[in-house]
């Protein structure tokens, strides 16, 4: 079972909502299309579905166009943001509406049933009614009527969205469970870098409608081919800084200076751009070989356990992630450190030239 997507484009009342999109899913592949609001994630799924029909290009299941087959005659189901469930009928019914539509015998659809309710601990509740179930109730019984289905293609539009963080956890880690247990193609849309990642399989970085980068998750995250993918896979959006290689060391702004060491120290005179995620900027220093960046707060946002440094040095804007709850006044001048190794370093067109090295994504692993 494949999916196969050539040159896709979709132009709505003139405006490109995807551009030359083309993609090869594989049977029991979890895929997941990360990018932010407006990317063009759910226009794809659409058409993925067969609710839309792409103004040009094609789709091929298993090698056959199904370009302009209606969603009613393939093999996919989709989970949608909201909770859709049917008021009127109980949890039981909503999940089994899909297979009694298709003429499935009674005792198959009480087996199906069962078995997805088991799986997302349904079973006690199968005799209620949705406005009985709490939200993330409802959304694990919309998924349950989905995955009921069995079918060839599993298409989830950023499904956990409207539920709080527990709740979003719980259901990511039982989703990842269920999606290696099926050979589906599983098609799932986030606009957050760390579900993403835990998700796993493959990533596809999107972004005005565009793909990116696509990849196996890790390393699409540990390499990100251009400065607009680092941007997107990284929350908050990756730290740029500018600077020029010269005379066997990096100079970054007027007066940060770095010794080419590591994977830094093959990189030819010239101008680049390195960029540092938040959660590898300190307060304070770990290493001799840290470099100290003064910076000036502009705001220090605390958020849940976490806290959230914007500042500036010179015309660099800086985000440092750090856990815990600290307190910091705005106009305030502070240290703050980042370890060279850590840097990736993109040309000034925004092409990937280097990426940390592998000391570096150990020491990530370990944290």
């Amino acid at each position: 079972m494949g999916l196969s997507l050539s040159n896709i484009t979709k132009r709505v009342d003139g405006t490109d909502h995807l551009i030359g999109i083309n993609l090869n899913l594989e049977s029991g592949s979890r895929n997941v299309i990360l990018g932010r609001t407006l990317a063009g994630k759910t226009s794809l799924l659409r058409i993925m579905a067969g609710l839309d029909r792409p103004t040009r290009g094609q789709i091929l299941v298993d090698g056959k166009d199904v370009t302009g087959i209606s969603v009613r005659k393939r093999s996919v189901a989709m989970v949608y943001q909201q909770f859709i469930n049917y008021p009127s009928f109980t949890v039981f019914d909503n999940i089994a509406s899909p297979l009694k539509v298709s003429g499935v015998r009674r005792k198959e659809i009480k087996d199906r049933v069962m078995e997805v309710a088991r799986v997302l601990h349904l079973e006690s509740m199968l005799d209620r009614l949705p406005a009985e179930l709490s939200g993330g109730q409802q959304q694990r019984c919309a998924i349950a009527r989905a995955l009921v289905k069995d079918a060839h293609i599993l298409l989830l539009d950023e499904p956990l969205v409207n539920l709080d963080y527990k709740l979003r956890e719980e259901l990511q880690e039982e989703l990842q469970e269920v999606f290696s247990t099926r050979k589906a193609i599983v098609v799932y849309t986030t606009t957050e870098p760390s579900e993403a990642l835990k998700l796993g399989g493959n990533v596809i970085v999107m972004d005005e409608g565009r793909i990116l980068q696509t990849g196996r998750t890790p390393h699409v995250y540990r390499n990100p081919g251009t400065l607009k993918v680092a941007e997107v896979f990284s929350d908050p959006p990756i730290n740029y800084l500018s600077g020029e290689i010269k005379d066997g060391m990096a100079i970054i702004g007027t007066d940060l200076v770095v010794p080419l060491k590591g994977h830094l120290d093959d990189l030819p005179e010239g101008e680049y751009i390195y960029g540092i995620r938040a959660n590898h900027l300190f307060f304070k220093s770990h290493s001799p070989s840290d470099l100290e960046i003064s910076i000036r707060v502009d705001l220090s946002e605390i958020n849940g356990s976490e806290t959230f440094i914007h500042g500036h040095h010179q015309n660099f804007k800086l985000v440092t992630q750090e856990v815990g709850v600290h307190s910091m006044k705005m106009g305030s001048k502070i240290p703050i450190y980042a370890n060279p190794s850590r840097f990736f370093v993109y040309s000034t067109n925004g092409i990937l030239v280097k990426s940390p090295d592998d000391s570096a994504h150990a020491a990530e692993q370990e944290q």
